[in-house]
């Protein structure tokens, strides 16, 4: 039986984690096209980060200007199905083990859109399915879309430590490529462990000139200049900008250079593409196919309760985790 009131991690305004609590609320009724879902743990992202800061000051025309209209936090989350919503007549049923991304997702229940789910094979832990909704999400774009990566081509990982970057470390790989990962020297052990090949300490080469040449390069972290970076392709190789938060004005931050990735690609001889994050259940779905097939591992550094949350976005905050950290909702053994 489904409570009437359930556990949420709640933002009371703008800034840091001083503005989160753990609060009651009521239980959200699932609208056409859409299940409940019983949520088992969720994983923050790098959009969670963006909202709970309000940033680029832009988004607040959406969001609410002085705080969030939509207070409970969170995306990607995974889960057991309660309830049906109407006009949900296939595809899902009560029990099904799901995974995907739904408004207002850190909480016990989740009000979820059947188009942004896929069901959890019984060879995938929820806590490590929860990871994949944006962090993989993202990547896979990056990878077949944008940088549209190919056996044997050298591919440079920015940022190849983090939420992202660890995905895309293992999705290049997968697809044939030789990676290189950029990263701290503290992170270098994991990022061999992903697949790269070799792992560059940004604090020692700060400078593209001494990277080498790569195919593709993708930029999750760095946040210089678009004329910067391509220093590191061969004559006809692409940049892939994912982001990079803590550059930009307070108005656009990072998707500054999303823009303007738009606006040189035309006049260069490089491709130069931004990836502009999207959730798809398909997309959820083969990425779970992947990690069932042991092709892809969730990399999962913590597993907290809900009630250490404001420690784990605190630590992704100040860029400590590495890969994916996760918050439990569960009340009993993971499943």
């Amino acid at each position: 039986m489904t409570e009437s009131t359930m556990r949420a991690l709640v933002q009371h305004g703008y800034g840091g984690v001083e503005q989160l609590r753990l609060e009651h609320r009521p239980t959200p009724t699932p609208g056409r096209h859409e299940v409940l879902v019983r949520v088992h743990a969720v994983s923050p992202d790098s959009g969670t980060i963006h909202l709970l800061r309000g940033s680029p000051t832009l988004v607040r025309a959406a969001l609410g200007w002085a705080r969030p209209r939509q207070p409970v936090m969170g995306l990607a989350f995974a889960g057991i199905v309660v309830a049906l919503g109407a006009d949900v007549t296939s595809g899902f049923a009560i029990g099904d083990r799901v995974a995907g991304s739904a408004t207002a997702a850190f909480a016990d229940y989740v009000a979820a859109p059947i188009a942004k789910l896929a069901r959890v094979p019984d060879a995938v832990e929820l806590t490590d399915a929860s990871t994949l909704p944006v962090s993989a999400g993202t990547a896979v774009q990056a990878i077949r879309d944008a940088a549209r990566v190919q056996r044997g081509q050298r591919v440079l990982i920015i940022g190849a430590g983090g939420g992202v970057g660890s995905f895309l470390v293992q999705l290049a790989v997968d697809a044939g490529a030789h990676v290189t990962g950029i990263a701290s020297a503290a992170k270098a052990d994991f990022v061999r462990s992903l697949g790269a090949e070799r792992v560059i300490d940004y604090r020692e080469q700060s400078d593209p000139k001494q990277w080498g040449r790569f195919d593709v390069v993708i930029d999750t972290a760095d946040g210089r200049p678009l004329r910067v970076l391509r220093r590191a392709l061969t004559d006809r190789g692409t940049l892939v900008i994912v982001g990079a938060d803590h550059v930009g004005g307070p108005m656009l931050e990072g998707t500054d250079r999303q823009l303007r990735a738009m606006l040189v690609d035309p006049w260069v001889r490089h491709r130069i593409v931004p990836v502009m994050q999207r959730e798809s259940g398909d997309e959820v779905a083969g990425l779970l196919d992947l990690v069932a097939e042991r092709r892809l591992r969730p990399p999962v550094e913590e597993v907290v309760p809900v009630e250490q949350a404001e420690h784990s976005i605190q630590r992704l905050l100040d860029r400590q985790v590495l890969g994916k950290t996760v918050i439990s909702f569960a009340n009993e053994a993971p499943q």
